[in-house]
C-alpha cells in the first residue's frame, strides 16, 4: 500500500509497511500513482502525452524512471506487502505486564473548565484526595506487576494534583526510595493548571519529575473563556508568569504547554504562536473531546479551516527554525529512521494492558478517559485485575481489530487511533471516530512534509 500527496510544494509518496519516504518529480509522482493498475505501455502514453509541452519528458526517460519504480518495489521500498496482519492478533497475549500507571491524586480542580471531559475533576462523582497510603500501594502494585521492566512511568493527574501536592511529594519519594531495592527506575509526570504553582513545585519538581504538562489554552480571551476559576474569573494572567518561570527553569525541555481548541477557535495557530511568542517551545494544542451536541464541538465546516491550520503551522515552524527560533509540536514529532517498534505501531498506547488509571480510593481503569465508567473498572490495587472481560478487549484493541482501518495508509502511524475517543463517538472500543482521524492523517501529513523540507534543505 502506498499513499501519495502534494504539500508545501513537494510531491511526496509513502510506502506504508516498509516505513519508506520518497520526494519525487511530477513523472515519478505520476507513475507511481499509475503503476498498479496500468500497463507499462499505458503509463507511457498517458506520461509523455501529458508533459508533451515540456520537451525535456520521452519515452526513454519515463520507461527508465518505470524501472527505477520497479526496483524500488524489489528492494521492499515500493508496494510492499503487508507482513504484520498475521501476527497482530497475538501481540498483547504474551504477557500481564504492566509499565505504567496514571495516580488520579485529585478527584478537584480549583478551576471550572467548561470543557472539562472530567466533569471539572470530579469525574461525575464526589470529589476525594489520594492518601499517601494509597499511592504508596499504587507504586507496589506496579512493581509487582511490571516483570522484567526496568523503566516504569508514574503520572500525577487530576483535576489539580497541585491541590494533594504534599501527598505527590511523598510518593515519590517513597518510589526513589524503593528503586535499587526493586531494581526499578520511576519516571514521574505532572499535570497542572499552574495555579498553585510556587517555588517548592518548581525545585521539587525539576528534581523529580521527568516530564511536566502545563495547561494554557493560547491567547488571553481563548484561555479566559474557558479556564475560570469558581468565581468566574479567568486564569490566564495568574498562570502565565509561574509557567514562563517553570518552563525556563527546565532549561526550556522536559515539559509541554498543552491546550485544547474547540469550535471557538478553530484558527488555533494563533494561540500556539503566541505561547511561543511568550517563550514557550515545547508546545501541543489539542482538538476537544466532547459530545456533538455540545456548541464548542468541532463540525463537519470547521475541517478545511483546521487542514489549513496544520499546514500554516509546518510552514511556520520550518521558517521559524531557519530563523533560529525552533519550536516542538507534539503532533509533529515523528522519526522517520527509528521510529516507534511494530509492536507500538500495532497496538498503540496499551490502555487497559500496559497502562491504567488509579482512582483516589485505589480503583483501575483503563485510562483517565474511562474512570468513573463502572463498565470499564478493571479491579483495584489490592486485589489486582479482577474484570478479565474488560481487559481482554483492550488486548485485542489493536489496528488490525478495527476493520475501517484496512485500507488507511496512516494505521501504523496511529495505531487505530485512541480507544477512548472511539468508546465516546461510537459506543465500542475498537469503533472508530472519523473526525479524529482526518485530523490526524493531515497531522501526519504535515510532519512528515516538514521531514522531507528538512533533508531537502539539507542535501543543496
Amino acid at each position: 500500500m502506498i499513499h501519495t500527496y502534494k504539500l508545501g510544494g513537494y510531491n511526496i509518496v509513502i510506502d506504508v509497511y516498509s516505513g519508506s519516504v520518497h520526494s519525487v518529480d511530477d513523472v515519478a509522482y505520476d507513475i507511481i500513482e499509475m503503476f498498479e493498475t496500468h500497463t507499462e505501455d499505458e503509463i507511457v502514453s498517458a506520461v509523455t502525452e501529458k508533459y508533451k509541452d515540456r520537451g525535456d519528458v520521452n519515452e526513454n526517460e519515463v520507461r527508465e524512471c518505470i524501472a527505477d519504480v520497479k526496483e524500488l518495489k524489489e528492494r521492499r521500498k515500493l508496494f510492499t506487502s503487508d507482513p504484520y496482519a498475521s501476527i497482530a492478533s497475538g501481540t498483547k497475549f504474551k504477557s500481564n505486564t504492566i509499565k505504567a500507571l496514571c495516580l488520579h491524586v485529585a478527584h478537584t480542580c480549583n478551576l471550572n473548565c467548561s470543557y472539562c471531559f472530567a466533569s471539572q475533576g470530579k469525574y461525575k462523582g464526589e470529589r476525594a484526595l489520594m492518601s499517601f497510603e494509597v499511592g504508596k500501594r499504587a507504586l507496589d502494585f506496579l512493581v509487582e506487576n511490571s516483570g522484567g521492566r526496568t523503566n516504569l512511568e508514574v503520572d500525577f493527574f487530576g483535576g489539580e494534583p497541585l491541590m494533594n501536592w504534599d501527598v505527590v511529594k511523598q510518593i515519590v519519594e517513597y518510589g526513589r526510595s524503593i528503586e535499587k531495592e526493586k531494581g526499578k527506575h520511576f519516571r514521574f509526570t505532572l499535570t497542572t493548571n499552574g495555579m498553585l504553582v510556587d517555588d517548592d513545585v518548581i525545585e521539587f519538581s525539576n528534581r523529580e519529575m521527568h516530564n511536566v504538562v502545563m495547561s494554557i489554552d493560547g491567547r488571553k480571551e481563548v484561555h479566559d473563556y474557558y479556564r475560570k476559576d469558581y468565581a468566574g474569573n479567568g486564569s490566564y494572567d495568574r498562570i502565565i508568569p509561574k509557567f514562563q518561570k517553570f518552563a525556563k527553569s527546565r532549561g526550556d525541555t522536559g515539559y509541554y504547554v498543552r491546550g485544547t481548541f474547540t469550535h471557538r477557535n478553530v484558527d488555533f495557530t494563533r494561540d500556539l504562536f503566541h505561547l511561543a511568542d511568550l517563550g514557550f517551545t515545547q508546545l501541543s494544542m489539542e482538538p476537544v473531546v466532547c459530545a456533538p451536541t455540545d456548541p464548542e464541538a468541532l463540525t463537519e465546516e470547521d475541517l478545511p479551516k483546521l487542514f489549513e491550520q496544520y499546514e500554516i503551522l509546518a510552514n511556520e515552524m520550518l521558517k521559524r527554525k531557519k530563523e533560529g527560533r525552533e519550536l516542538t509540536f507534539y503532533h509533529y514529532m515523528i522519526d522517520l529512521s527509528h521510529g516507534p517498534c511494530i509492536y507500538k505501531r500495532i497496538n498503540g498506547c496499551g490502555s487497559g494492558t500496559e497502562y491504567m488509571a488509579v482512582t483516589p480510593w485505589g480503583e483501575l481503569f483503563p485510562c483517565h478517559q474511562f474512570v468513573g465508567d463502572e463498565k470499564y473498572s478493571l479491579g483495584n490495587i489490592w486485589d489486582g485485575v479482577k474484570n478479565e472481560e474488560v481487559r481482554d478487549k483492550f488486548r485485542k484493541c489493536n489496528v488490525y481489530s478495527r476493520r475501517e482501518c484496512d485500507d488507511c495508509w496512516a494505521k501504523l502511524y496511529c495505531s487505530g487511533g485512541c480507544a477512548a475517543n472511539a468508546y465516546h463517538a461510537t459506543g465500542d472500543i475498537t469503533g472508530i471516530y472519523e473526525y479524529g482521524c482526518r485530523l490526524f492523517k493531515k497531522r501526519i501529513e504535515c510532519a512528515i512534509m516538514m521531514k522531507v523540507a528538512e533533508m531537502t534543505e539539507g542535501d543543496t
